[in-house]
């Protein structure tokens, strides 16, 4: 179940007067089956209680729906270390290693501030509305780790509820607004024994290619194995039937018009894959003017050098030219189109989840 639609459930639960509770990853440490933010969804709509999402399966997460069960019956929170051990990994099929924290909480309590629920505005921002941020305060003390409180934050900085005084507050407004454009969860150390889990809640990440040809093709399809809102713009009418694309949306017209007349949401990565050097190069003038944070071009290193200089004469702020990834894409090796658009997504992916790249 993808975000919108687990933030559509609860808030349909909410709205029918049913009961449920939302068991979340807050920490993790070493290697683990699933990342800090990862949620599971437990209702009470019978004894079993109704599970969506996944922790990681196996038995960390049927513990963890018990977990969410025995809070919907008692309330209160569970917060508890899941240690998979190498006997428990392999019994479980969780080879791992690695520690789990995973906080559970009635659903009234997870989300809602003062009496005031912010379950559809969560799922209004899954759905591609207005981005929110959960920003859970955690103490730690070892391998002890405690609920410590929880805001909420808007896309211009705005803090729903309080962490207990302004200064947190004020952090957790600037941690959000940081990780807001890379749409993933990220646990961000306050001071030695505290630390806030930044959640962001925002629409599926956008993808925009330039251009229709065959490395535009593979990276639409492997885009939409990745969850990605995927919009190609073509000027040729042979080159933009959507049926190439996967089924991708595809906007015809002068490509640089389009291009920076489309709304980009917070998390929008923009590839310029054209078939000219000239076209190419308008096009990127074009993304600068847009918010898209990421901007991949496909070329030379000489044809990179040519796309900076033409910028600083136009007068593009050095943070925008910074945006540019020219050539686009890891260094794997490939030149098929395919190959090509993988080493695309797998530098948009690493700069989401600010990750080393590095062999795991």
């Amino acid at each position: 179940m993808n975000l919108a639609s687990l933030f559509g459930r609860m808030a349909e639960l909410e709205q029918t007067g049913r009961p449920f509770a939302l068991a979340t990853v807050v920490r993790t440490q070493g290697s683990t089956p699933q990342v800090v933010g990862a949620k599971l969804l437990v209702s009470g709509d019978d004894a079993r209680g109704k599970a969506a999402g996944t922790l990681g399966g196996g038995c960390v997460e049927a513990d963890a729906i018990a977990e969410a069960r025995k809070v919907l019956r008692e309330g209160g929170r569970s917060l508890r270390a899941h240690a998979l051990t190498e006997d428990l990994a392999w019994n479980t099929g969780l080879v791992c290693g690695g520690t789990m924290w995973i906080l559970a909480e009635r659903g009234d309590d997870a989300l809602s501030i003062g009496g005031r629920s912010v379950a559809p505005d969560l799922a209004r921002a899954a759905d591609g509305g207005p981005p929110l941020a959960m920003a859970t305060l955690l103490h730690r003390r070892g391998r002890d780790v405690s609920f410590g409180g929880r805001a909420f934050v808007d896309a211009a900085g705005g803090v729903i509820g309080t962490l207990g005084d302004a200064t947190l507050d004020g952090q957790a407004a600037s941690a959000a607004i940081d990780q807001l454009p890379h749409g993933t969860p990220r646990v961000v150390p306050i001071d030695g024994e505290r630390e806030l889990l930044i959640d962001p809640v925002s629409g599926r990440p956008q993808l925009v290619i330039a251009g229709g040809g065959h490395v535009a093709m593979a990276l639409a399809r492997q885009a939409a194995l990745l969850d990605f809102d995927v919009t190609v713009i073509e000027d040729r009418a042979e080159f933009a039937d959507p049926a190439r694309f996967g089924g991708a949306r595809v906007v015809t017209g002068d490509v640089p018009s389009a291009l920076a007349s489309l709304d980009y949401g917070h998390a929008a990565f923009i590839v310029v894959a054209t078939r000219g050097h000239k076209l190419d190069a308008d096009c990127v003038l074009a993304a600068v003017t847009t918010r898209a944070r990421y901007i991949g071009v496909l070329g030379s290193r000489r044809k990179t050098a040519l796309l900076e200089k033409m910028l600083r004469e136009d007068g593009i702020e050095e943070g925008r030219i910074r945006a540019i990834h020219a050539p686009v894409g890891l260094d794997l090796g490939g030149r098929t189109p395919a190959e090509i658009a993988l080493s695309v997504l797998a530098e948009i992916t690493q700069q989401r989840y600010q990750a080393s790249g590095r062999p795991l």
